[in-house]
């Protein structure tokens, strides 16, 4: 293995695997959706409406947009069951589609890195966000045994039971059967016990083939190629991740209008890189490969997991009056 290669693979440790993993279960979005971005189980759907027809509209992922409408849709809910039970709930915490993107192991929207960077803002929006939380800052008002009942309205008791789901890299997890939450769900994905046990399934399959893909030849050496498409933009960067360790360094006296600059200019170097070299065409076609090498016992919940998500998105329109 040359030195580049060592670089490469240096970089692959057990945080930078995570991201790749969480950057591949989003592949097939490259020229699409955007970035190489969260959305398990599997690849996202193009931009367009579950109502458009065809064969594999009930064999796709959600939008960005779509995923916040159900997402509006599930808080309403809450807030119809919560204010049942006389509590005050607020649902206006919301992302707006553009926060569902970026991250991954690496970006291949240009526009949305223009935009964003790597979306440091948005993160620290998204902080900011839930330090203001109304709902939160509610509850510390309350007095102790107020504030239990609130949380147990809201999250659901243990006493009451735990809907468990066993994890297709190991363990389990566990979730309350009842409460305002559970209840949410139950209405949106018609039946709860179901979709704990579909989406566990289907958004923890990544550990079973994503150690292996990170290693086959055709994947480092496309990275490679996307090392040396940075190195003649004037980056020069081993690894999206290696990139991203940098910035620190890069910003480093800057002030944040400053900073900000240089990490967008950096992102969308990485994302235009990305889309020019093999790099994101390669990993799209390896995360189909080794997904249907490794993953076909798992097929029933990833068709149950896309399918609920779909039914859930109808729901979330009547629910909310509106379409994303």
């Amino acid at each position: 293995m040359n030195g580049g290669s060592t670089d490469m693979m240096r970089a692959f440790s057990s945080a930078a695997t995570v991201a790749i993993a969480t950057a591949l279960t989003a592949i097939a979005a490259v020229t699409t959706a955007g970035c190489i971005a969260a959305a398990p189980p599997d690849r996202p759907a193009p931009e367009r409406s579950h109502r458009s027809g065809g064969p594999a509209d009930g064999n796709r992922e959600l939008t960005a947009a779509e995923e916040v409408l159900v997402r509006r849709a599930e808080q309403l809910l809450v807030k119809e069951c919560m204010e049942k039970a006389g509590f005050p709930y607020w649902a206006d915490t919301l992302p707006a589609p553009d926060d569902l993107k970026g991250g991954g192991y690496f970006l291949t929207d240009v526009g949305w890195a223009k935009r964003h960077g790597y979306g440091s803002r948005l993160q620290r929006k998204a902080q900011n966000t839930r330090r203001d939380d109304r709902n939160s800052a509610y509850v510390r008002t309350l007095p102790d045994e107020k504030g239990i009942r609130y949380s147990d309205t809201l999250l659901g008791t243990p006493s009451k039971g735990a809907l468990t789901a066993e994890l297709p890299g190991g363990g389990t997890v566990e979730t309350p059967r009842d409460g305002c939450r559970a209840a949410a769900k139950g209405r949106l994905y018609g039946d709860h016990p179901a979709w704990f046990h579909a989406e566990k399934t289907a958004t923890n399959l990544t550990s079973l083939y994503v150690p292996d893909l990170v290693e086959d030849p055709r994947f480092t050496g496309a990275v490679t190629a996307w090392s040396a498409c940075m190195r003649a933009a004037g980056h020069d960067h081993a690894t999206p991740p290696a990139a991203r360790e940098k910035l620190p360094e890069l910003t480093r006296g800057l002030n944040e209008p400053e900073a900000y600059a240089v990490e967008v200019g950096l992102a969308v170097a990485e994302a235009t890189c990305a889309t020019t070299t093999p790099l994101a065409e390669t990993a799209r076609a390896l995360d189909t490969e080794y997904r249907e090498k490794r993953l076909a016992r798992y097929s029933g919940e990833i068709a149950a997991y896309r399918q609920m998500r779909l039914d859930a998105l109808d729901r979330a329109e009547r629910i909310t009056g509106s379409t994303a």
